[in-house]
């Protein structure tokens, strides 16, 4: 391994102790209490370690949601290829979304709630996201009408799911009729 290598590995090792230090502690206490003074203890670096890698709390935060859209599109795409015919595909990934959002607040907020650098909707964007936003599509798209329809479709229902997903965890929709607005929601696509 050349020395050029094994820096390389070193650093990324580093990136990724911190953006999961990050994730942790925002985990446990609520992103307010990640700072990057409280990251450089836990992760036992000087703070100027922690800006030779991130420029600061707001791109260790985009590194966490990056992360998070990763995670999302693995969870999703279980989901959708456990299942046994369309609708079931619909549904389940319905609900890995929801779950995915309250199992995991903080990764939720720092994905789709605070002010990340990442470039939404656009080629540009990081694969992580086209992989999360793809599983939405590839459940949608039994329901469209054609491929042009299709990427509308998955942003509408993206936004449906995020909108029934946000209201509720800030207690403006209650819980338990949760099940209720989900079976609306899919019944629009399935016509069942």
């Amino acid at each position: 391994m050349t020395m050029q290598t094994r820096r390389e590995r070193v650093r990324a090792e580093r990136e990724k102790l911190i953006v999961s230090a990050a994730r942790e502690l925002a985990e446990a206490e609520g992103w307010e209490a990640v700072t990057t003074r409280r990251l450089a203890e836990r992760v036992e670096y000087s703070q100027p370690v922690l800006y030779s890698h991130f420029k600061g709390k707001g791109a260790i935060m985009t590194a966490v949601a990056v992360e998070g859209f990763a995670s999302m599109a693995e969870e999703l795409r279980a989901a959708r290829t456990e299942a046994v015919d369309a609708a079931g595909a619909l549904e389940a990934v319905a609900r890995a979304y929801t779950a995915f959002a309250g199992w995991r607040p903080a990764l939720y907020d720092a994905m789709f709630h605070h002010q990340v650098d990442l470039p939404f909707g656009d080629p540009e964007a990081p694969p992580a996201l086209w992989a999360a936003f793809n599983e939405l599509a590839a459940a949608v798209r039994p329901y469209a009408e054609s491929e042009d329809e299709l990427g509308a479709l998955a942003e509408t229902f993206w936004a449906a799911l995020h909108g029934l997903t946000t209201l509720m965890r800030q207690g403006r929709l209650p819980n338990d009729g949760h099940e209720r607005r989900l079976a609306l929601l899919l019944s629009r696509f399935t016509g069942v």
